[in-house]
């Protein structure tokens, strides 16, 4: 018997909602990798983006635990001398709201091209309005 090796036009992909509200940032952010990788799914195939789209509303509620609201940094360089810029989580947080929970998502996927495919099957928005209605997302509850 031979290992089952999903092609791309097989994949069924499916629209999931998530509600971050109170969720901790790391753990919804492994559940959302796992959505978008399609971890989840029997025909799951490592070099295939078989994985789901992912809609999260509400990203300005997430939690964290311990000190991380100050502790936790973000590090940007502008590719120039001194160009360095440091901020911690609480200032991102005030900022963009969605800004930490996608470089959470994108730092668990592939570094390759199929994680930018699969990144951008991935929707964050602050508030609890989202724009992929038509679609009519599942709800999805994590744990």
């Amino acid at each position: 018997m031979s290992t089952y090796m999903q092609k791309p036009a097989e994949v069924n992909r499916q629209w999931y909602l998530i509600d971050a509200t109170g969720k901790t940032l790391g753990r919804l952010a492994t559940e959302i990798a796992n959505l978008l990788r399609g971890k989840n799914k029997p025909t799951f195939t490592p070099h295939v983006d078989c994985g789901d789209y992912v809609v999260v509303i509400n990203a300005e509620k997430i939690h964290v635990t311990g000190n991380k609201m100050d502790d936790k940094l973000y590090y940007n360089h502008s590719g120039y001398p001194g160009g360095l810029r440091v901020r911690n989580l609480k200032t991102v947080l005030e900022k963009k709201p969605t800004e930490a929970l996608e470089r959470a998502v994108k730092g668990m996927l592939p570094h390759n091209h199929l994680g930018a495919q699969v990144y951008r099957k991935l929707f964050v928005y602050a508030g609890s309005d989202y724009e992929q209605k038509a679609q009519k997302p599942v709800v999805y509850e994590v744990k």
